[in-house]
């Protein structure tokens, strides 16, 4: 992917795009690789980085959801278990089984249990992984070096998916660039255009440059997440708003607090929520929350209550019970849920997505979660092509392979060294604590349109999600590479540290 390609495409005047998608995080990006996979001349725009939101701060699972059972949602449990197989399929290298084990304190866990993972089975057909099994508790217990073993009778082992969230959105938009489409990030749409009350296109401004202009589409497409509402009072000034803002919060811990390589899954916490410790890229994720709140800005904050509940819960079930002194990283984002009157949590609602289309023209597409991104695009684009009288072609991306973008260190051919001063030139190995090199910084600025020393540590590495206060101490020496790299100089190094370090002081409890 070339930024200043795509910026280009984008600026030449005399392009009526078929399909214009606002938001780059995990939908948006689903929409571009399916309205350009049917063959539809298509851009998406994000006003920050890609997957900067929500997207990039999920639980890491691609997964049907157990918990939807419980509420009897069966048939978001059965299309995320298709969804689940298919993102298996078509991205093994970024989606990849994961075991799961459910200890059982009490007599009646293991049948209970038991019968619902059965279920979830049977609901996978054809594309479900391996099948559930009961465990004896020498068997849980070898299954969970760390698990805190009185009153433990067994367990039940299953299979779900994992991946890397931000590493999949990068993978979306070079699938949609390879097949056509022009995707940039830090391009903000200020404004909707119409033509005799019709959305008829955007006008959008390129942060970097801070120019203006204007882009033409049949059909615009909102997929922006949390912001949803704001992008729709552009076009209807007093919409009625249809977001209710759930907050999720993560700790990574070091790999001590679970060891081996399976993960605990509590199926019923305090909130109602069920309660994953995860082994992740030699870390630990612990989460996650569902908290209500009124705010949704792009860097939202972890409560303390938040990692206070995370850490009491997660002590409930581990041997070695860890601390605030011992979290690497936490990080909270903003799940865009529909908003259902009468609903008396947002634990409650819904995580099914909808397909709004205004009166101007304008298609919405908001709810959802990540494992169902390919759904959500699917149904948005065949909505789109109505709105738009655009030619009746159908979705491909049921078998679409995602691009390999490459995996962390170690694993990419050596990229060419930019032009240092003897003093200025950085080790290749970039913190001894972090799987950062030379060569992911270069491959993010040349190859995946990272822009800021935040889009490397945060998203083309996941280095501020692993360590925070590693990924600070990094910093300085991936604004030089990028400083050299993208040509910006000793004092946009200097802002672009500065800003990176206010941004991880929020990832430190």
């Amino acid at each position: 992917m070339n930024r200043a390609q795509s910026i280009a495409a984008l600026q030449e005047p005399r392009t009526l795009w078929d399909v214009l998608v606002i938001g780059g995080g995990a939908t948006g990006l689903g929409v571009a690789v399916d309205a350009a996979a049917r063959g539809f001349r298509t851009a998406l725009v994000e006003q920050s980085d890609f997957a900067k939101g929500t997207s990039s701060r999920s639980t890491k699972l691609i997964h049907g959801g157990f918990r939807y059972l419980r509420q009897g949602n069966l048939s978001l449990v059965r299309e995320s278990l298709l969804e689940r197989g298919r993102l298996l399929r078509n991205a093994p290298q970024l989606v990849h089984p994961l075991d799961f084990v459910v200890p059982c304190y009490h007599w009646w866990e293991a049948p209970y249990y038991g019968a619902g993972l059965k279920l979830y089975d049977w609901f996978a057909g054809g594309l479900g992984m391996e099948p559930s099994k009961k465990l004896s508790r020498a068997q849980t217990v070898a299954a969970l070096p760390n698990l805190r073993i009185a009153g433990v009778r067994g367990g039940i082992r299953y299979q779900d998916g994992q991946f890397d969230d931000a590493r999949l959105a990068l993978a979306l938009a070079q699938t949609a660039t390879d097949r056509g489409a022009s995707v940039a990030n830090y391009v903000r749409v200020v404004a909707l255009l119409k033509e005799s009350g019709r959305v008829s296109g955007t006008r959008v401004c390129d942060l970097e440059s801070g120019e203006e202009f204007s882009l033409r589409g049949r059909v615009v497409i909102n997929a922006t997440g949390v912001f949803t509402d704001s992008v729709r009072r552009m076009d209807l000034a007093d919409a009625p708003p249809i977001i209710a803002a759930s907050q999720g919060a993560h700790l990574v811990l070091p790999r001590k607090f679970l060891g081996g390589h399976t993960a605990l899954m509590v199926p019923r916490t305090d909130d109602g929520r069920v309660l994953f410790v995860i082994p992740w890229q030699d870390r630990v994720l612990v989460g996650t929350t569902d908290t209500a709140v009124s705010q949704t800005p792009l860097e939202p904050r972890p409560l303390k209550a938040e990692i206070t509940f995370l850490l009491q819960h997660a002590a409930q079930y581990l041997a070695r019970t860890p601390t605030e002194e011992d979290i690497l990283s936490v990080t909270a984002g903003l799940r865009p849920l529909v908003n259902l009157p009468g609903a008396k949590s947002t634990a409650s609602l819904p995580r099914d997505h909808v397909v709004l289309v205004s009166d101007s023209g304008l298609v919405t597409i908001t709810g959802g979660k990540w494992t169902t991104y390919r759904k959500m695009a699917a149904d948005a684009v065949n909505k789109a092509i109505l709105v738009g009288d655009l030619p009746r072609q159908p979705c491909g991306t049921e078998n679409l392979p995602l691009a390999d973008t490459g995996k962390l260190t170690g694993h990419r051919p050596p990229e060419a060294l930019p032009a240092y001063g003897a003093s200025r030139a950085p080790e290749p190995n970039l913190h001894p604590d972090l799987p950062l090199n030379v060569e992911d910084v270069l491959h993010a600025a040349r190859h995946e349109m990272a822009r800021t020393v935040e889009d490397v540590l945060a998203r083309r590495t996941r280095a501020l999600l692993l360590d925070a206060r590693a990924a600070m101490h990094a910093a300085p020496s991936v604004a030089a590479l990028l400083s050299v790299e993208l040509g910006c100089g000793s004092v946009w190094e200097t802002e672009q540290v500065t800003a990176f370090r206010e941004v991880a002081k929020g990832y430190l409890p």
